[in-house]
């Protein structure tokens, strides 16, 4: 076999199964796998050695496998490809499994097993991996026939990418990826089983377009859902939006469906989303939610969530549609395809906004913006943190490079969604539904293997970046200089934040101690290091690093202290919300047909 090629393949060639597999995942696409070697996939590595058409990446923990293909994922919008080994190669993949499953992240991760006649017998490295990877997956597969393997692969990626789009396991017996069969193409015609709905039903777009024109307070409330249906969907959602003069927010997974920058924009969404965005959904008459499935961390306290408002949801999930919430309109389709059918209707539909009612509205929204509930103050020498990822992302773009971002988990994820500007989708790469610690550097990682000439940077703490900091030697190896801007506060920072407001302020083992010296850290991993000791020199060292064509690591000391605002407390509804010291919440809105103001 040519080491350039795969070899020639039809229905009645014979290939060996780890030929089979990676024949199934060039037709599907596949350019890059993310994976750790181990006796059960030995077969599959031999077969990559004689190939060049697909690359694999080396990580050095398989979770950061499944992170770094939620990034090439995410930031791409094709399908990451993992490859594990048995045992505790599987069973260390599971959290990344279901960080995607939770994030409705396309990842297939091809996982070793045991020979056939082993499984259940506890042989060595042997674990149930669709037993265990059931829950923490879309689907899985265990492949017994390998006349099957070609036709089980093509399906996983199907399924991964369809509907909501999801993680999908392949557990393959070695005696299986040993053995010789027939190599089938992926299926022309659809899938026998599996046919989400994408094209939304006429009847529910009417009636959700004539509520919308009905509305005299409406909001667009919009998900990860929507850059996960492509451009197109985020550029349809803001022809609607500017259209119909809607105001829109996004969710946490949803930042860069709507531009940061524009008038219409409300900010971020739900526990730690500014406060007009908050106040707005709370205050609506008309909720337009496409993409987001009314997460806790959205809306609060179910009872008191948006009380008078009707709400339609359109998603191409069935099951999540009025699964938290009750909604009067149900839409159930692909984003996109919501929103260009939402759009042809628009025009059709008789009736007419009320504009002086829609100005009104935008007038009670600008007294909420005025609270400035994101500003903050920096002065002196210790740096807030605010104002060090508000600086990096004004340096960034002045820097005309196109910049991707990621995050870990805690304080400084909350300060990169409230203060990075995103203006496109698929920039902005964070761990959402399970707020996974380890998440930022490996899906950076991720995202540098599908845009070498980007700027990939991951805002870290000091305590999320050490979950997966032997990644740094994969950067190494395959020279992908990725940042790691970490805003160094010596704490566990949402950890000590709850303490402080709900536990006495008792810092239970939320205290970084005996942190290692990040700069020789980097150094150490052939990397560049450097620190960040006051304001004075934030500027210059945010310069250098993006200047800097190697992995770098930025120690930012920033204030031990600061707390995240504004904060909905949990258990507590979006109108009241937590401001930071010195801004008043005036308790909240009051919001009627007849009137508005604060109260």
């Amino acid at each position: 076999m040519s080491p350039q090629t795969l070899p020639a393949a039809s229905a009645t060639t014979s290939l060996t199964g780890a030929e089979i597999v990676l024949r199934a995942l060039k037709e599907q696409g596949v350019d890059v796998i993310f994976g750790y070697p181990g006796g059960a996939v030995l077969p599959i590595y031999d077969a990559i050695f004689q190939q060049n058409a697909i690359r694999h990446i080396l990580v050095r923990h398989e979770q950061a496998a499944v992170h770094a293909a939620e990034g090439y994922a995410r930031s791409t919008g094709k399908v990451g490809c993992v490859l594990v080994t048995s045992g505790p190669g599987a069973t260390n993949a599971v959290t990344g499994l279901v960080d995607a499953l939770m994030d409705s992240i396309p990842i297939v991760c091809l996982t070793g097993q045991v020979a056939t006649h082993l499984i259940g017998n506890d042989a060595f490295q042997e674990a149930d991996t669709t037993g265990i990877t059931r829950p923490a997956t879309k689907h899985n597969y265990l492949v017994k026939d390998i006349r099957k393997l070609a036709e089980t692969v093509h399906d996983a990626f199907y399924v991964a990418r369809s509907g909501r789009p999801g993680p999908v396991v392949i557990d393959l017996p070695k005696d299986i990826l040993v053995g010789k069969g027939p190599y089938t193409e992926a299926p022309k015609r659809e899938h026998r089983s599996y046919r989400p709905q994408v094209e939304p039903d006429a009847g529910q777009i009417r009636k959700a377009v004539a509520m919308l024109k009905a509305a005299k307070r409406p909001v667009v409330y919009a998900g990860g859902g929507v850059i996960n249906a492509g451009p197109e969907a985020a550029a349809l959602l803001g022809k609607l939006v500017r259209m119909a003069s809607l105001p829109c927010t996004n969710t946490l997974m949803g930042l860069g469906a709507f531009p940061a920058s524009d008038p219409q924009f409300l900010g971020m969404l739900g526990m730690h989303g500014t406060y007009e965005a908050n106040l707005a959904m709370h205050g609506c008459d008309v909720m337009f939610n496409i993409g987001a499935r009314f997460d806790d961390r959205v809306t609060g306290r179910l009872n008191a969530f948006s009380p008078g408002s009707l709400k339609i949801h359109a998603d191409i999930d069935p099951s999540s549609i009025n699964k938290n919430v009750k909604v009067e309109v149900p839409v159930v389709g692909d984003a996109a395809a919501v929103l260009r059918a939402m759009i042809a209707a628009w025009d059709e539909e008789p009736a007419q906004q009320d504009r002086e009612a829609i100005a009104a509205w935008w007038r009670q929204i600008d007294l909420w913006r005025g609270k400035k509930c994101l500003d903050y103050v920096q002065t002196g020498k210790i740096i807030k943190p605010q104002h060090a990822v508000k600086r990096l992302y004004e340096l960034t773009k002045e820097s005309g490079r196109e910049t991707f971002i990621s995050t870990e988990v805690g304080q400084h994820q909350m300060w990169a969604a409230q203060y990075f500007g995103f203006e496109k989708p698929n920039r902005w790469m964070t761990s959402g539904g399970l707020g996974t610690m380890g998440y930022g550097l490996p899906a950076a990682m991720g995202v540098q293997v599908a845009h070498p000439d980007a700027l990939c940077i991951d805002i870290a703490g000091e305590a999320s970046i050490l979950m997966n900091i032997q990644e740094m030697a994969t950067l190494a190896q395959y020279r992908l200089p990725v940042k790691v801007f970490i805003l160094n506060n010596q704490y566990m920072g949402m950890v000590r934040q709850w303490q402080e407001l709900l536990h006495g302020s008792r810092y239970s083992e939320s205290y970084s101690e005996a942190l290692p010296d990040f700069v020789k850290l980097a150094e150490s991993f052939h990397g560049v290091g450097m620190r960040i000791e006051g304001a004075d020199d934030l500027d210059r060292v945010i310069r250098e690093m993006i200047a800097i064509d190697r992995p770098v690591i930025v120690d930012c000391a920033v204030d031990e202290k600061e707390n995240v605002m504004p904060m909905i407390p949990s258990g507590a509804a979006h109108n009241e919300m937590l401001l930071a010291s010195g801004q008043e919440s005036g308790g909240g809105a009051s919001v009627t047909d007849q009137g508005m103001g604060l109260v």
